[in-house]
């Protein structure tokens, strides 16, 4: 089944239901830490939904639906999406631990970053996003498995946090599918 943007956002509550009970989803989760901006979290939720990723978690100052912003930016997609609010990203990182043999990387510009196309990415994995002007917390940089940056060839420090998510998830399901 696939909706275009008016179909999603008049999905019927009863059948956004039944589609996430259905669905298979990837054994990929999305962890937001401190995204401030309600547009890029509905863009989130529409990448989630895209990409298939089996949740969403919204962790610290993370605003949720049914914030209008974030309704309105998603498309419709925030009611196919299973996701979680955590007061910390802490919470949703020991959560995510318990799936077995889980990766988590964070997406980040740091010492330890390797450029994401270089990462041999394998399933389950999850992936960390960071606040728009601070990026991820040390303490949050110490629990990941490792860490990938897009590189930037001009004087621009760094892109837009949804534009960095959309190219290194889409090139993780490339590099997984491949194999």
């Amino acid at each position: 089944m696939t909706l275009n943007s008016r179909e999603l956002r008049k999905i019927p509550l009863e059948l956004s239901e039944k589609i996430k009970k259905e669905r298979a989803y990837q054994p990929l989760y999305i962890v937001l830490e401190d995204v401030l901006d309600t547009y890029n979290i509905g863009g989130f939720f529409r990448l989630a939904e895209a990409i298939g990723a089996s949740k969403l978690y919204l962790c610290g100052g993370c605003a949720t639906p049914p914030d209008t912003k974030i309704t309105k930016a998603s498309v419709g997609a925030y009611q196919l999406v299973p996701w979680e609010y955590k007061a910390s990203t802490l919470e949703a990182i020991a959560e995510i631990r318990k799936i077995k043999k889980i990766k988590i990387i964070a997406v980040e510009q740091t010492p330890q970053a390797v450029d994401y196309r270089s990462l041999k990415y394998k399933f389950p994995l999850a992936f960390i996003f960071g606040n728009e002007t601070a990026g991820l917390k040390n303490e949050t940089l110490s629990l990941v498995d490792g860490a990938v940056e897009v590189p930037m060839y001009g004087i621009n420090k760094s892109l837009n946090v949804m534009v960095a998510a959309g190219i290194v998830l889409y090139k993780s399901l490339e590099k997984l599918r491949k194999k």
